[in-house]
């Protein structure tokens, strides 16, 4: 391996978690930002970001960094860094393409003495067995002689301006003592927050997954209990605001389970479970249960609306958000599109507004046409999906202005003061 301070750093993919990283690097190292997407790459180069995830200044400031989308830009780096995404199929399969196809563009680039570190969440095992095979058939080297890998999971948060890629402890590791040493001393260079350096891949590639799903599992819980409170007809967040008076009860609250981590990870790790013989069944059943919150938001709603009388031939429905969280523009696996299905089962005519999504995104994976401006005294009834800070500013009277009289106002997060709205998780 090349020392470090000769180290020429190429990331693959530049979504959510390339981009804050490569720029990272590019203030220390000579870098390249790569990504399949022109489109992507070349906005990048104008210094705009779809995602906001970084400003124009921030990009500005990677002064070693440049963007490209031909493969050639990689030759002379001997650090590869793959953030690419790792989704799943219609069947809740991991769905390892992308990674795949990154670990050919880097099969094809490597060096001898190079590193290939993924960032990817994966299940225990898949660097090795799936991702490095690939490198080693197209580089023609052989891994630990000629090349070594590294895992260093990404916890990026979308949208947090707090917790950003530096000031977040950073898991690293590598294929052999060397190596492991290396990934830690050159994510060192840029993390703030320190690194902790895992004893193998595999244990790394764990670590990151069941981050995950120790919160899907627990907001799971949580879910279930509203469901049940909702048929006992208690207050879910009164229960929960008394149950905080103990110092160790934890704060989870119900909600909608979307993004590409929370709703997604969790199938990695079964998918292995179930290849190795075990079937893992409190992690589904978690996945069941959040799965399920976006239909059951839908009928509630329908409910209300008809216990008010409202024309049920085709009800009106306007839906405030459609990111996956709020004060983010990230569509990834939002279960809001879940709210909006069950909605237009019901014959019910669906509008949504955001103010942080790209209506041509929206469109293009969801088919949802944005309403730029959703007219008042329209629909019968207003659903609070994503609690962007522009809709909390509005208050609970001017989005029910929305409505037309007697509508109901619905309030997935409870963002909103209990006595304004009609119903809530």
């Amino acid at each position: 391996m090349a020392s470090l301070d000769q180290a020429r750093v190429a990331v693959i993919g530049l979504g959510y978690v390339g981009l804050p990283l490569a720029a990272a690097f590019g203030r220390h190292f000579p870098t390249v930002g790569f990504d399949i997407d022109a489109a992507r790459v070349g906005q990048l180069k104008a210094g705009h970001d779809h995602t906001r995830e970084l400003s124009p200044e921030g990009l500005r400031e990677a002064d070693k960094l440049e963007f490209s989308s031909d493969p050639a830009a990689l030759a002379g780096c001997n650090v590869f860094i793959v953030t690419v995404p790792t989704p799943i199929d219609e069947y809740k399969r991991p769905d390892l393409h992308p990674l795949e196809s990154a670990s050919r563009t880097v099969g094809r680039a490597i060096g001898r003495g190079g590193i290939a570190i993924y960032e990817s969440t994966v299940y225990p095992g898949a660097t090795e067995e799936i991702c490095i095979p690939i490198v080693e058939r197209e580089s023609g080297l052989v891994f630990n002689q000629d090349f070594y890998a590294g895992y260093s999971p990404e916890r990026i948060n979308p949208g947090d301006p707090k917790h950003r890629l530096e000031t977040i402890m950073k898991v690293t590791s590598g294929s052999t003592p060397e190596a492991a040493a290396f990934v830690d001393a050159l994510y060192t260079r840029i993390i703030n927050a320190g690194t902790h350096k895992a004893s193998s891949i595999r244990v790394a590639e764990a670590a990151k997954v069941i981050e995950n799903i120790q919160r899907d599992v627990n907001i799971a819980l949580i879910n279930e209990l509203a469901l049940i409170f909702h048929r006992m007809d208690i207050d879910t967040h009164e229960v929960l605001e008394a149950a905080g008076t103990k110092w160790n009860f934890l704060p989870f609250r119900p909600g909608l389970v979307g993004g590409h981590c929370i709703g997604v990870d969790p199938y990695y790790l079964t998918h292995k479970t179930q290849q190795i013989g075990y079937h893992p069944d409190m992690i589904l059943a978690g996945r069941r249960i959040n799965d399920g919150m976006g239909s059951h938001v839908a009928r509630r709603v329908i409910k209300l609306m008809r216990q008010r009388n409202h024309d049920m031939n085709q009800p009106r429905v306007l839906i405030l958000g459609l990111a996956f969280k709020e004060n983010c523009p990230d569509l990834r696996n939002t279960k809001v599109i879940d709210i909006i299905r069950e909605l237009r089962s019901f014959n019910a005519t669906v509008d949504v507004h955001d103010p942080w999504v790209d209506a041509g995104l929206a469109q293009h994976e969801y088919g949802v046409e944005l309403v730029s401006e959703p007219q008042s005294g329209q629909y019968d009834a207003v659903v609070l999906a994503v609690a962007h800070g522009q809709f909390i500013d509005m208050g609970a009277d001017r989005i029910r202005g929305f409505g037309a009289p007697n509508a109901v106002l619905f309030d997935v997060k409870r963002a909103l003061p209990r006595a304004q709205i009609d119903g809530c998780l």
